[in-house]
């Protein structure tokens, strides 16, 4: 036999370990016995498959390398992030950027008044459970950036001590993920530096904000996942269901923070459903029937179990928001009068026909309006128009505003008749100061020439008396239903009966001839879902024979139930609805491929007078180290495997697997905290890219690693009766020369320089000078206030 060819064939048996896609190093078998390209253990001698399921009772020690140095350094960096975090907490004194929000959301919890946000309720629950604690009475506003917490006796470095402490811990639980992951003690604390010293991050976790819990509960599930995957020899023992439900927990608790909680439920549900299409595979003699135990554990306590604890913390938010508050007109008039002192449960009453009423826009609130002035003839783009009276939205109240519904079918005169208008009834609507008809016709409307101008005719003219009619739809109306029309409460549709088309309008303002007010115009999507109204003011007819009694202010009512899971969905689709629909301009707004540069940041406060100001921006030296070393990953194991397409096995497969298992899923959780935002239309700030700088930072330990070491901490795994005695393979240590942690200490030191530099715009303090300013804009992006 060629000796060469010999040579190579030993080679690529030792090489060619198949690596698992899994998330953490925690290797699959291939840690304990090498496998020949066929499969078979070289230490196997009678040939057995290795991928068979053999389970056995074998007590061995466990392999993870623990160090006793563990906790005291972890307990030296909890130390460091909380002096770094409650440096000069209380300056300044005042509201800093979305502590507007945030700050606002503890004042409504305390109050118990119900608001709309676009996120989940957990993290603001815990901001409103610290001011609770401090002694926050839940009056001050927080209206604007600058606004004094002294003189409002606001507890406020109270209520920013938890996000403080909750974003202190992160630092030594990055720490554990990394020696959880394999890596040795100098690589872990490499790791955590880079987040401990990170500007962004400290400046985000010292105010009333969301990000700090958020980034927390998503680290939890990384480090309880890593923690169950690594347990696989020891299937359905109290500790592998331990870690697999705290996964689940933790996973939850992550989207209660936020929606983008979600990229992490994509991260690890993306790793257990590569975990079971490898059980799946038939060379590993699994039955079906134990394939199916492995899928119904992970369902219910990676999707049933979080869904629960998700739900909880709504039924939190419910529970506690009993009182009408700002956030009621998200809220369909259902879920309104669930609320104590809503005007719809206060002041609703039934509008009966020859009533008078002014009609509101449930999104623009703007009144349904008229007045004796025309449309032009011709318009600017030389459409030309009815001439007829104008129809505007209006935003005031105002005379002009004031309608009366007239019936299409005579009224009974007997006492007590029902005249109450009702879903689908046809009406027609009398604007009262200029006795003329609303109507809508097939010409085309002032600023959208695809939908229909409305415009009035007068009373006495019967010649177009089918374009006056409207078909009144209420919204919350039920196929068949004859449900009575109410003020306040009853959102409805008004549907031109010829044409078809919907009584709509948007915020666009009309020219000068218009005097700026809102066009009014016939939508023909009949059923858009802004196309909403209600009626705001109701003045009973005065001929009727229960005019007195309707007079009179409605009596006390009771607030209406609705079921949980009702508001739940209802709440859901309206925080998707307005999420997506944030796309307004904002000057620090940024796109997703600024931020691992940080080519800008975010201006949170300033003071002219002493020219201070706080920035936040990130430190250059983790950021960009961060996204080096991603990129060094990448090309790495592209290299890599141009090379095994030629037969060659540059890395040796225990290390290989680590770099994969390990570093690939650090760089698999970085990607779906990140690439995901460039599918957003919405407004996008740097500290979103929070967590998964987080996630890089990890990477930074993992490819530090590799490149000053080809050894690794290994095995990992926990021994157990899935563990066979032949799988065994001798124990590798990781050792890191002292040239390597020089490297690592001279790399902190530039860490901690680059802290120190940006540090007064950190925490907005001490005063700058100009130039002092000027000297910390690193990057000529950077748009700091007072710079030269």
């Amino acid at each position: 036999m060629d000796p060469t060819r010999s040579q190579q064939t030993r080679s690529r048996k030792q090489a060619a370990a198949p690596a698992t896609p899994l998330p953490t190093e925690a290797i699959q078998r291939s840690e304990f016995a090498v496998l020949n390209p066929d499969g078979k253990h070289e230490s196997d001698k009678d040939g057995g498959d290795e991928t068979k399921y053999r389970p056995h009772a074998v007590a061995l020690p466990e392999s993870a390398h623990k160090s006793v140095q563990d906790f005291p350094l972890m307990a030296a960096l909890l130390v460091a992030a909380l002096a770094l975090r409650f440096y000069k907490i209380w300056n300044p004194a005042e509201v800093v950027f979305d502590e507007v929000h945030f700050g606002k959301f503890a004042g409504y919890y305390i109050r118990r008044e119900y608001y709309f946000d676009v996120h989940p309720p957990l993290a603001k629950l815990l901001n409103a459970l610290a001011g609770y604690l401090a002694g926050f009475d839940g009056k001050f506003e927080f209206d604007n950036i600058g606004d004094s917490y002294i003189t409002n006796k606001v507890p406020y470095i109270k209520m920013r001590a938890l996000p403080a402490i909750i974003g202190s811990l992160q630092v030594p639980l990055l720490y554990a993920i990394m020696r959880e992951s394999g890596y040795p003690t100098t690589i872990g604390a490499f790791s955590a530096c880079l987040l401990l010293f990170d500007n962004a991050h400290i400046a985000q976790d010292r105010l009333i904000l969301l990000d700090a819990p958020l980034i927390l509960f998503m680290m939890l599930s990384l480090y309880s996942y890593i923690k169950f995957y690594k347990l696989r020899y020891n299937e359905f023992t109290a500790s592998w269901w331990t870690w697999l439900v705290a996964t689940g927990v933790n996973l939850a608790l992550t989207m209660s923070c936020k929606m983008v909680g979600l990229f992490t439920f994509m991260t690890i549900g993306t790793a257990v459903a590569l975990d079971l299409w490898r059980l799946l595979d038939i060379r590993r003699g699994i039955p079906m029937e134990h394939i199916a135990k492995h899928f119904f554990a992970r369902a219910f306590a990676l999707i049933i179990l979080p869904f629960c604890v998700y739900l909880f913390w709504f039924w939190v938010h419910f529970a506690i928001l009993i009182k009408s508050g700002t956030g009621d007109a998200f809220m369909s008039s259902q879920f309104q009068q669930t609320l104590t002192g809503n005007p719809m449960l206060s002041e609703s009453r039934e509008i009966h026909y020859l009533d008078k009423v002014t009609m509101v826009h449930k999104n623009t609130k703007a009144y349904l309006h008229s007045h004796l002035d025309k449309y032009p003839l011709r318009y600017d783009d030389g459409r030309i128009s009815s001439n007829g009276q104008q129809v505007t939205g209006y935003p005031h109240n105002d005379t002009n505003n004031i309608w009366e519904i007239i019936p299409v079918k005579p009224l009974s005169d007997e006492p007590g008749a029902d005249r109450a208008v009702r879903h689908k009834d046809q009406i027609r609507l009398l604007h009262v100061n200029t006795n003329s008809f609303l109507l809508a016709h097939d010409v085309a409307s002032p600023l959208m020439a695809t939908n229909e101008e409305f415009t009035t005719v007068p009373s006495n003219d019967t010649s177009r008396y089918g374009d006056t009619l409207f078909e009144f739809h209420l919204d919350d109306a039920s196929e068949g239903s004859k449900k009575a029309w109410k003020s306040k409460s009853g959102w409805f549709r008004l549907i031109h009966v010829a044409t078809r088309v919907s009584m709509w309008t948007h915020p666009e303002p009309l020219p000068e001839w218009g005097y700026k007010q809102q066009e009014i115009n016939g939508n023909k999507n009949a059923m858009e879902k802004t196309a909403i109204w209600f009626v705001e003011d109701l003045y009973p007819d005065p001929t009727a024979s229960d005019y007195e009694e309707r007079s009179k202010p409605p009596p006390p009512r009771k607030v209406v139930p609705m079921s949980f899971f009702k508001k739940f969905f209802e709440l859901q689709l309206q925080m998707l609805q307005q999420n997506a629909g944030l796309t307004q301009s904002h000057p620090y707004a940024t796109g997703p491929i600024n931020w691992p540069f940080l080519l800008q940041g975010i201006s949170f406060w300033t003071s002219t007078e002493s020219q201070r100001q706080i920035y936040m921006i990130g430190n250059l030296v983790s950021w960009w180290g961060s996204i080096l070393s991603i990129s060094v990953f990448v090309g790495i194991m592209g290299a890599d495997l141009l090379a095994r397409r030629r037969g060659i096995y540059p890395i040796p497969s225990a290390v290989r697997n680590r770099l994969h298992n390990s570093v690939g899923f650090f760089v698999g959780a970085w990607a779906f905290h990140y690439l995901p935002f460039f599918l957003m239309s919405r407004q996008l700030f740097i500290h979103h890219y929070l967590p998964a700088h987080v996630c890089a930072c990890m990477v930074a330990g993992g490819v530090f690693n590799f490149v000053a070491t080809e050894t690794i901490n290994y095995p990992l795994s926990k021994p157990g009766p899935l563990l066979r005695p032949n799988m065994l393979r001798p124990r590798m240590i990781n050792t890191l020369p002292r040239p390597v942690k020089a490297v690592a200490g001279v790399f902190v030191t530039a860490l901690i320089l680059t802290f120190w530099w940006l540090a007064p715009l950190t925490y907005g303090d001490p005063e700058l000078t100009s130039a002092q300013v000027h000297s910390r804009r690193l990057l000529s992006s950077w748009t700091l206030h007072f710079a030269k």
